[in-house]
């Protein structure tokens, strides 16, 4: 749970941090952005409106004082826009001559636009305070010119910023609000997102802790066919192959236990039997001396089986590779073992054929142990079909040999699992059942392959295939 809490937190804190900010910023930039246009805007009409009066003005410059300032007073009067702007009429003394709204003369507005335009002669902008309401208001002021060059007056128009500052508030307030809303909702959705994977790791974190005390075999339920579902499987079909790992081995260390006691019981009990008689016919003692050599030797091939295996496993499990005769080698096999099953009722048949192979680089004492566990799988698997064949010849740019026994071969679900270390099946000959993985790593060092078959008409077939040209 802490786990948990540490990646919602983090995040969070990094998803919203960055949202935040963001959204920080519309919030001040877009209202700042919305007053500056609109404020732009609001100085370009004045201006523009300013200017035109003033150079409709220019008409009755050339009048009397009194006609301009009657002129002044009837433009005032009749000003049509004076709902939203009011329109004035300031002397060069800065004192208001007529507005829009109906002042006369009197005081003048005392802001810096009006003295800037007599000043300048050129327009002049005020955005600020009025200091006789205290209100927000814009003012453009344009200077009414004598043809001698004298400033006789002062154009202003003046509008209220009263309205606008109601809409910027508002606009920020609706923009506050869509941000928090923003932020909600996707604080609503990390939330949701968080909770999508949190949940499923979760679940796959204590399915691992099960798995990794033991609890092999255990599976997952798929929720997600994405990252997660594919996250999911791999733990499913590891808690599988582990499940089957271990059911291999413990049945491994089961049947090396039967297979060394087996041997070891005969070796202890003739062993007792001949150092206890006083007297012992030879010809027993001989029998009892043969059943404890066999014994012995089968416990030797046991042994060197399993520290091959420990040298395949711990990677010490090297090829002397050389250039040598891999027909002659096997064929001086198949007629050395055949000699042995020939003593156990089992027939073994070297089919022969034209082909000769050349000197193959290769490992001969390694290929010689391979065929050897092979010929010896095929006499404890197939024996009861009383015989095994085997042939070598060349397939291309490969030598093949095969050896095929009759006996009830391989069940079709245990195929694809019979060369696994550990692996025996349903078979109930004896075993460790590392023999098969430790010959197939042999052929793979050479480059080649090691199948495993059944047979038309029954039994089983296995082909190894290495390769004719240079060696793994």
């Amino acid at each position: 749970m802490k786990k948990r809490t540490g990646i919602q937190k983090r995040w969070m804190f990094n998803n919203l941090s960055i949202v935040i900010l963001l959204v920080l910023a519309v919030v001040v930039a877009f209202p700042l952005a919305f007053t500056m246009y609109y404020y732009s805007n609001m100085q370009s009409g004045l201006e523009a409106k300013a200017k035109t009066t003033t150079d409709f003005f220019g008409n009755y410059l050339g009048q009397s004082y009194n006609e301009y300032y009657q002129s002044c007073i009837n433009v005032a009067h009749n000003f049509e826009d004076k709902n939203t702007l009011e329109l004035q009429f300031i002397s060069p003394s800065g004192r208001l001559v007529a507005s829009s709204y109906g002042q006369w003369a009197g005081k003048g507005p005392g802001t810096s636009d009006v003295d800037a335009a007599i000043e300048t002669k050129r327009l002049a902008i005020f955005n600020g305070t009025n200091p006789a309401t205290g209100e927000r208001i814009m003012a453009v002021s344009s200077p009414m010119i004598y043809t001698n060059g004298e400033v006789i007056g002062v154009l202003r128009y003046v509008t209220s910023l009263k309205n606008v500052g109601r809409q910027i508030l508002m606009l920020t307030a609706v923009t506050v609000v869509v941000g928090v809303l923003f932020i909600l909702l996707i604080m609503y959705n990390s939330r949701y997102f968080i909770r999508s994977i949190i949940e499923p790791v979760s679940e796959i974190t204590e399915t691992a802790k099960r798995i990794s005390a033991g609890g092999y075999g255990v599976q997952i339920k798929k929720k997600f066919d994405d990252e997660i579902g594919e996250l999911t499987d791999t733990i499913n079909d590891m808690s599988v192959k582990l499940g089957q790992a271990e059911r291999m081995q413990s049945e491994f260390v089961s049947s090396v236990s039967h297979e060394l006691r087996t041997p070891l019981t005969a070796i202890s009990g003739w062993g007792e039997t001949i150092l206890s008689a006083e007297t012992m016919d030879p010809v027993e003692t001989r029998r009892g001396m043969v059943i404890i050599l066999r014994e012995t030797r089968r416990l030797t091939d046991m042994v060197e089986e399993l520290l091959e295996f420990t040298r395949m496993q711990d990677g010490r499990f090297t090829l002397n590779v050389e250039p040598a005769d891999l027909q002659a080698e096997f064929e001086d096999t198949v007629f050395m073992y055949g000699s042995r099953l020939k003593q156990e009722g089992i027939e073994l048949v070297y089919l022969e054929n034209d082909d000769v192979l050349p000197e193959i680089p290769c490992d001969i004492s390694r290929m010689r142990q391979v065929f050897l566990n092979i010929l010896d799988n095929a006499a404890k698997h197939g024996g009861e079909g009383r015989r095994i064949t085997a042939e070598i010849r060349q397939e291309g740019e490969y030598a093949a040999v095969r050896i095929r026994d009759f006996g009830p071969g391989i069940p079709e679900d245990e195929l694809p699992h019979v060369k696994m270390k550990f692996y025996k099946g349903s078979t109930k000959a004896r075993g460790s059942g590392i023999g098969l993985a430790v010959c197939e790593e042999i052929v793979t060092m050479h480059g080649g392959q090691l199948v495993l078959s059944n047979a038309e008409g029954g039994g089983t077939l296995v082909t190894i295939r290495l390769p004719i040209g240079e060696g793994a």
